[in-house]
């Protein structure tokens, strides 16, 4: 298939519920969104972090409504759901940081599944939503460490809180499509995306947040898995995937309604010290070292096979690592700067569907 765009028209005037909006990759996705017209309705808990990408680029003023909500709320998000109408939901928010949730195993499985069920129950009686996503993540499949691709059909697991949590909320959005969903002309899809990176994320024990810390602070990074390979994308390449099969999810329905990987191509996995390594060439004050202590669990080798979404969407990542890299220190350069960060983040979005 010929690579397909995102259809702007498409989403002129249309109501999209956005829960994690505060959070980095949520805010990305509302700030396109309303860039192309949407009348974007989040519901989120506050930004998880001082400074954050929401309040950086006063995302409150650029969409329709911001309920700050948890998403364990069922009565509250069933009302905010209601209110807003939407014909398209996206759910994003999550707990969604692996060593946090070795500290807060509870908090991570009851916001990861009890938080996905209540945002299928929240929509079930809904009149107008069409199409749905549950945006869940590369870490929900069963790792054996073996070098394999991991493709949509592979068995689901994980080791760690998170991870699982992941594989769990995979497992109940297959159940809600087959049980209730398919009867309802609602279309439900899960996404498992890369490592992301991008500007405006200030997240703790994340690789670029954790060196732009030690960069600002004139402090050895201690990096956990130096050799460890993750599929790293910029923010804005899963992002574009996920637009693309929310279309096709509502024009067309049950034949995208399943599970879709959206990471880099395999030559662009790369080990963590390669990307610090990338990052390091450009700030002279860049210092890091392999942090001795014993850390929790955590998968050596991950890489996503992207063929399905390439074939049967025409979707491809945009930008290289390199790529992704350069943006993302520009981003945060502007930000010190004081530039205007609405209209730089524009400008990046523009860029990236120019090519």
């Amino acid at each position: 298939m010929e690579n397909m765009e995102i259809d702007a028209g498409f989403w002129k005037g249309r109501s999209v519920f956005l829960t994690g909006h505060t959070g980095f990759k949520g805010g990305w996705l509302a700030l396109w969104l309303s860039e192309m017209g949407a009348n974007v309705h989040g519901y989120s808990l506050e930004a998880p972090t001082q400074p954050n990408f929401f309040s950086v680029i006063n995302l409150s003023n650029l969409i329709q409504s911001s309920t700050i909500g948890d998403i364990r709320d069922l009565s509250k998000l069933k009302e905010s759901v209601k209110a807003a109408r939407p014909s398209v939901i996206f759910h994003m928010a999550a707990q969604p940081l692996v060593r946090q949730s070795y500290i807060d195993p509870i908090e991570t499985f009851t916001t990861n599944i009890l938080g996905t069920i209540n945002v299928f129950e929240a929509t079930k009686n809904s009149e107008t939503v069409k199409a749905i996503i549950n945006i869940t993540t590369d870490k929900c499949y069963e790792n054996k460490e073996n070098n394999k691709s991991f493709e949509e059909t592979d068995p689901l697991g994980g080791y760690d809180p998170y991870s699982s949590s992941k594989a769990c909320s995979e497992i109940i959005t297959s159940a809600y499509r087959n049980s209730f969903f398919s009867k309802m002309k609602k279309k439900l899809a899960s996404v498992r995306a890369g490592n992301v990176i991008g500007g405006g994320d200030w997240a703790k024990d994340r690789l670029v947040p954790d060196f732009f810390r030690s960069i600002d602070r004139n402090k050895i990074l201690h990096i956990r898995s130096p050799q460890a390979v993750r599929p790293w994308q910029h923010v804005l390449d899963p992002l574009s995937g996920y637009l693309m099969l929310a279309e096709k999810l509502f024009e067309h329905g049950d034949i995208y309604a399943e599970p879709w990987n959206f990471g880099p191509e395999q030559s662009e996995a790369k080990t963590v010290s390669w990307v610090l390594n990338c990052l390091s060439e450009k700030f002279t004050n860049a210092n890091w070292e392999e942090e001795k202590k014993e850390q929790p669990y955590e998968a050596n080798l991950l890489k996503l096979d992207i063929s399905k979404a390439k074939s049967r969407l025409g979707w491809a990542p945009r930008w290289s690592v390199e790529t992704a890299i350069d943006n993302t220190i520009s981003w945060y350069q502007a930000f010190k700067e004081n530039k205007d960060m609405i209209e730089f983040s524009v400008k990046q979005i523009k860029s990236f569907q120019a090519l």
